[in-house]
């Protein structure tokens, strides 16, 4: 579906809220600090702001951030795991103003890292950005995720392919599913007023995926590190506009 300017406006809003999520719980995370805390810090922002979770009893999801360490690729559950020096963490957060969506995700270093962690993180970054430039009028669906693919597997890692990501607006999920793989030139044609959520989630070793006992959590099946950045981004007349980003 393809969202009016005033729809926009929206969900640049709520947008602003996640960035602002994010700088809250990304200054709060240091060895010793637990992931309840963040979740609790990010509470307190969209208090602040007036805006409601889109994550808070999503099909039961107890939280309002997701919290994703090391080998867990997205969806990890805020509780009482406690940072340590040298993790890698996945913040993935959301908000709605208004009845719109925003949601993104940055994954960060606690302390000092390992080369290799700091490495995977840079790349997926990177990946996201690529697949960004991608989302321009006339361009085809298919382009954004082969944008990620060819940056991440060009430095040796693996996308992961059971999860995706998809539109936005004023649902969180909607419409159409946006694979962080394939080939290039498939699938709709973008259009000014398409509003995107992508997210790479790039793997240090293979890319298989196993879903834990609670129903949430998804690991590595090589229990190796998980990368995970996304952002909400509208296809504009002067083309990709990103609008999870401080205002």
């Amino acid at each position: 579906m393809r969202r009016s300017v005033e729809e926009i406006v929206k969900m640049r809003k709520a947008g602003r809220v996640v960035a602002e999520m994010h700088e809250r719980c990304i200054d709060a995370a240091k060895p010793g600090v637990t992931t309840a805390d963040l979740d609790a810090v990010a509470r307190d922002v969209l208090e602040r702001r007036g805006a409601r979770s889109n994550f808070l009893n999503y099909h039961g999801f107890p939280a309002v951030i997701c919290t994703s360490p090391n080998n867990v690729i997205v969806h990890g559950i805020p509780g009482g795991y406690r940072l340590e020096e040298g993790d890698i963490l996945s913040l993935d957060c959301g908000a709605i103003i208004e009845g719109y969506h925003g949601d993104a995700a940055v994954t960060i270093p606690i302390g000092q890292v390992s080369e290799e962690a700091s490495r995977l993180m840079k790349v997926t970054e990177e990946s996201l950005h690529s697949a960004i430039q991608q989302i321009r009028d006339g361009n085809r669906l298919s382009d954004i995720g082969h944008a990620v693919q060819a940056v991440a597997e060009g430095a040796g890692f693996s996308v992961v392919r059971e999860y995706v990501g998809h539109g936005i607006g004023t649902a969180m999920h909607e419409e159409p599913q946006i694979p962080n793989y394939g080939p290039p030139g498939k699938g709709i044609k973008l259009r000014v007023g398409h509003v995107f959520a992508v997210e790479p989630m790039v793997n240090l070793g293979g890319p298989g995926t196993v879903l834990l006992d609670d129903g949430w959590t998804v690991v590595t099946a090589d229990g190796s590190l998980s990368a995970h950045f996304e952002h909400t981004i509208a296809v504009t007349d002067s083309g990709p506009e990103v609008l999870t980003v401080p205002g």
